[in-house]
């Protein structure tokens, strides 16, 4: 039978255990949380717009202790509630909405169409023919990603930079052609779209380490 501490595998506690990782890898460990540090620090956008990227990102990769972490920094740099949950939407709508546009490879392969490239921006278009083949449900995506992504207490370009680095997250080669071309469009600079594409990559990393220190509880038992 496992052991009381085991029985949860997740605890907030068990974050406390990622410092040990530095015994065993110590130069990839330094490396790593150097990167993290540097990724999330100010620069072309505030460390409240990163976290809040840093937010969305980690309701993606779905890590509970990177979730713990990046909202209570969201908070400790002025994020309202509203402003999170905008955040958590975008990330929601990114994540559905790769699988809908991953459809367009679905139905090119189900009618036999396309070439040995699997991935154009013109197959994008097919999108559309969803309305006709699952209207309601297609509909009421749609309605639901276009309300995510509008300005409330977050800005559109702020939505739009959280949209980039989602759709990085998720590898969406449609999500990051239109959200990247949608950010230029509200005003975002080269500079905040590659930043808001490094948070996501701190993040979606950080994710993998964050969940080491379940392996050395699991390495404990044995």
């Amino acid at each position: 039978m496992a052991n009381t501490k085991t029985d949860s595998l997740y605890k907030k506690e068990y974050f406390g255990r990622i410092t040990e990782l530095k015994k065993y890898a110590p130069e990839a460990f330094e490396t790593f949380f150097k990167f993290n540090d540097q990724a999330l620090e100010a620069g072309e956008l505030s460390v409240k717009q990163k976290e809040l990227i840093a937010v969305a990102v980690a309701h993606i990769t779905g890590c509970p202790y990177c979730i713990d972490l990046h909202v209570g920094n969201a908070k400790k740099n002025d994020s309202s509630k509203e402003e999170v949950a905008e955040a958590i939407f975008v990330a929601t709508a990114l994540k559905a909405g790769s699988s809908a546009a991953h459809g367009v490879n679905a139905l090119n392969a189900f009618d036999g169409q396309g070439d040995e490239e699997l991935y154009k921006a013109s197959y994008f278009a097919r999108i559309k023919e969803f309305a006709e083949l699952n209207g309601e449900t297609f509909k009421a995506f749609m309605d639901f990603d276009q309300k995510s992504i509008k300005a409330q207490n977050l800005t559109e370009k702020e939505k739009e930079l959280i949209a980039v680095a989602c759709a990085h997250t998720t590898g969406c080669a449609y999500c990051i052609n239109l959200h990247t071309k949608n950010a230029k469009k509200t005003g975002a600079s080269l500079e905040e779209i590659s930043e808001a594409i490094f948070v996501a990559t701190a993040l979606k990393a950080g994710s993998a380490i964050a969940h080491s220190v379940n392996a050395l509880n699991a390495y404990d038992e044995n």
